[in-house]
């Protein structure tokens, strides 16, 4: 059997926790959770992320945890997610033991809202960088002296799945557009002219109701269960992608689809590598006023909605994008170069 530290966040979409129900007949999983890094009074935590360039508080002793557990338990391979709070020093500690580091780079770490340089320090110790995003390929490979992978988002079917609605919950959670995912200031304006073209929104995540135009739609925070179900409740899904993050796709890409929900998209390559043409299994929008052009089109034409959101939720179900194989992918190519390099040895 496989066995395999996990380094991220359980619960909410965090990808640690889809990652540690990833385990099964040949895989052990044990994750331990990034979150006590952070942990400690308010105050000081702003301290310390503000004026040590976005340090976690406890980076130091959550990273000694990280190693003395690993030197007990000894596992082959420990795959971190995202900005885990690893600092160099502790990497370097880790590699010592013999450990194979994977970091699933979630984030661009060259955007300034996530940059950090003790990160940036850190990243170089990792034997293999899987990132979600091609256009910082080049970047990593620059920066990294070991292997750099380009890998999706991908889905967690215990969270995001077709679920039938009581007709009073389907009218409570009704939406012409659904989407979920923070106001980020870019984004404000696409849900300002789709309220102005007359749709019905549903946004759910943090910060809408700080904006005029989108507070009346605002719907606060939500657990992925009720995300799940204001997805299946909608006529579309929007996804936007992350802008300051230089995102392809993202994990709403695979999300919405797996609920059975017609998805409107950005136009990316990464979106039509993923699902193909435009109005194929998704339809995609380059700017506003072609989103609110297809966003139309889709609500009158019930039965084409129906087709795509159908063949969409097909391919995500079927392609191996869950984080299962996310993580199977992770451990294969980590194996096939370990055994390549035992041969050339």
């Amino acid at each position: 059997m496989t066995e395999v530290v996990v380094v991220g966040s359980r619960g909410g979409t965090h990808i640690g926790g889809s990652f540690e129900r990833a385990a099964g007949r040949d895989l052990s999983v044990r994750l331990i959770d990034s979150g006590s890094a952070f942990e400690g009074p308010r105050l000081v935590r702003a301290a310390s992320w503000r004026l040590l360039g976005r340090r976690p508080l406890h980076l130091d002793a959550f990273g000694e945890s990280v190693v003395e557990s690993c030197r007990r338990s000894q596992p082959a391979v420990l795959v971190a997610t995202g900005l885990a709070p690893l600092s160099a020093r502790r990497l370097e500690q880790l590699r010592r033991l013999g450990v194979k580091l994977v970091n699933y780079l979630t984030d661009d770490p060259w955007n300034p809202a996530h940059r950090a340089s003790w990160f940036l320090q850190a990243l170089p110790l990792y034997h293999h960088v899987f990132t979600t995003r091609r256009a910082n390929l080049e970047e990593l490979r620059q920066a990294v002296p070991g292997e750099v992978h380009y890998l999706p988002f991908g889905y967690d079917p215990s969270l995001f799945y077709q679920v039938d609605l009581e007709p009073a919950e389907a009218e409570a959670l009704a939406s012409d557009v659904v989407f979920a995912g923070g106001a980020d200031q870019d984004r404000v304006p696409y849900f300002a002219a789709l309220a102005e073209a007359g749709f019905t929104l549903a946004l759910y995540g943090g910060y809408w109701d700080r904006y005029p135009a989108t507070k009346r739609y605002a719907r606060g925070m939500a657990s992925p269960d009720l995300v799940r179900r204001a997805f299946r409740a909608a006529r579309i899904g929007l996804c936007l992608v992350r802008r300051a993050n230089r995102d392809g796709h993202c994990m709403r890409t695979f999300e919405v689809p797996a609920t059975g929900t017609c998805m409107l998209a950005e136009d990316t390559d990464e979106h039509r590598e993923i699902f193909g043409r435009d109005g194929l299994a998704v339809a995609y929008f380059r700017d506003i006023p072609e989103m609110i052009g297809k966003a139309r089109a889709l609500i009158a034409e019930e039965e084409s909605r129906r087709a795509m959101a159908a063949l969409a939720l097909q391919i995500v179900t079927t392609g191996g994008h869950r984080y299962s194989d996310r993580l199977r992918s992770i451990l294969a190519t980590v194996h096939t170069e370990t055994v390549s390099a035992g041969d050339r040895s």
